[in-house]
């Protein structure tokens, strides 16, 4: 999770609940499954965060609407099976590349609809590299898998 209190620990519970004993691998605390859910964000970085998430979910068929939360619940397994040491990307795109990994091991992911309330301490780290990399590393992340063997849930 975010530690700039722009993600309520009360919510913790309903993702590990939601990988605990809805049998989820992964739990993502999510902006967009039900709508959206985000306040006090200037309504272009809205926008921009909304659209991006359904870019990624276009070129990739990751089923997640909100592909870019930092909010998540990783069961040990899904941890151990990824190859951490392989995953290339920084910033908002690293979060694309783990969901997308631990979606082609065949982990199943569940969203946890989520209030997210912009950042109380700190600045962004947005900048032009990084939003290059989401933009054109989600299109490298799904050409690279046609290419690669994932390692599959035991």
């Amino acid at each position: 999770m975010d530690a700039d209190f722009s993600h309520n620990p009360n919510d913790l519970p309903r993702l590990y609940k939601a990988c605990a004993e809805q049998g989820g691998d992964v739990s993502i605390g999510s902006r967009y499954v039900s709508g959206v859910n985000v306040v006090n964000w200037p309504m272009g970085r809205v926008l921009m965060s909304y659209f991006a998430s359904k870019y990624v979910r276009f070129i990739t068929g990751v089923p997640v609407h909100d592909t870019t939360a930092g909010f998540v619940c990783y069961r040990r397994e899904v941890l151990e099976t990824i190859d951490l040491e392989n995953i290339r990307f920084k910033g908002y795109a690293f979060q694309i590349e783990m969901k997308f990994t631990a979606y082609k091991c065949g982990f199943k992911i569940i969203e946890v609809p989520v209030i997210f309330i912009n950042r109380e301490l700190g600045t962004s780290k947005m900048n032009s590299s990084i939003f290059g990399e989401a933009v054109f590393g989600v299109i490298k992340l799904k050409v690279n898998s046609w290419f690669h063997k994932f390692p599959q849930k035991k």
